[in-house]
């Protein structure tokens, strides 16, 4: 079996392959001991090979597995695992807990990519962190900003100065929910100008655990000009897409 463990900030996952089939897919939160998580992940599994990627892929070296462990990086992941679901595909946007990544496709592989890592601005993080200030749970936020009408602008995507402005927003009488939709079209804004740098073309595989943000992904075709399953392509776990990549890059050789 080769096993792909894609290792991020806020989960992990493990794609598990046999003859260039999925027998295995799960995942877990990272936590504060990633170690430990991917020992869970992969109890009672004896890898042939495993492959890591995300920004903790160089662990697997202390997991002390009796195989060949090998590491790529996120972006050769993301553009592997977008191209074997949607061979189609001709750019690929993974937005995770920790950093978004715009990649441009030729056949299959990324050809050019752009990376934000440096902050959590319209990343995960940012969701969930302003999900706080509202008070609603991250995985209800994408629906409860979808309410919203008429958004204010954010003019701050920076992560500590948008609960500022959106706490002033409400003081001055400005609904929630339309708040949280500007905050919202604040990140697809920054994301737009990312894949217009790497030269946007669609169809657009959406990837990583924010894709699957209801007000996000609404708003990602909109900007984009496209719709669902069409222009804009929404893996059905697109949180497994890293790790399913992985897996591939060695499953194809």
């Amino acid at each position: 079996m080769i096993v792909g463990l894609d290792i991020g900030s806020r989960s992990i996952e493990l794609v598990g392959m046999k003859n260039r089939v999925v027998v295995r897919a799960e995942r877990v939160p990272t936590t504060f001991d990633p170690l430990s998580q991917c020992g869970k992940l992969l109890e009672g599994l004896r890898p042939d090979i495993l492959v890591g990627t995300g920004y903790g892929r160089n662990l697997i070296e202390r997991l002390a597995l009796n195989c060949e462990c090998t590491v790529i990086t996120e972006i050769k992941a993301h553009a592997l695992g977008a191209g074997h679901l949607f061979p189609e595909a001709a750019t690929v946007l993974d937005i995770g807990g920790q950093d978004t990544k715009a990649i441009a496709l030729s056949n299959g592989k990324a050809v050019k990519f752009e990376m934000n890592d440096r902050c959590a601005a319209g990343t995960g993080k940012f969701l969930e962190y302003t999900a706080g200030v509202f008070q609603i749970p991250i995985e209800e936020f994408g629906q409860y900003a979808l309410k919203g009408e008429n958004p204010p602008e954010i003019s701050s995507i920076c992560t500590v100065f948008a609960e500022t402005e959106a706490t002033s927003l409400m003081a001055r009488g400005e609904q929630p929910e339309s708040i949280a939709l500007g905050l919202h079209k604040a990140i697809i804004k920054r994301t737009v100008n990312m894949l217009n740098r790497v030269g946007l073309r669609l169809p657009l595989v959406f990837s990583g655990g924010v894709a699957n943000n209801p007000c996000v992904r609404s708003l990602l075709a909109s900007a984009i000009d496209a719709r669902e399953n069409e222009g804009l392509l929404i893996p059905d776990s697109p949180d497994m897409v890293g790790a399913l990549g992985a897996a591939l890059h060695r499953a194809n050789s």
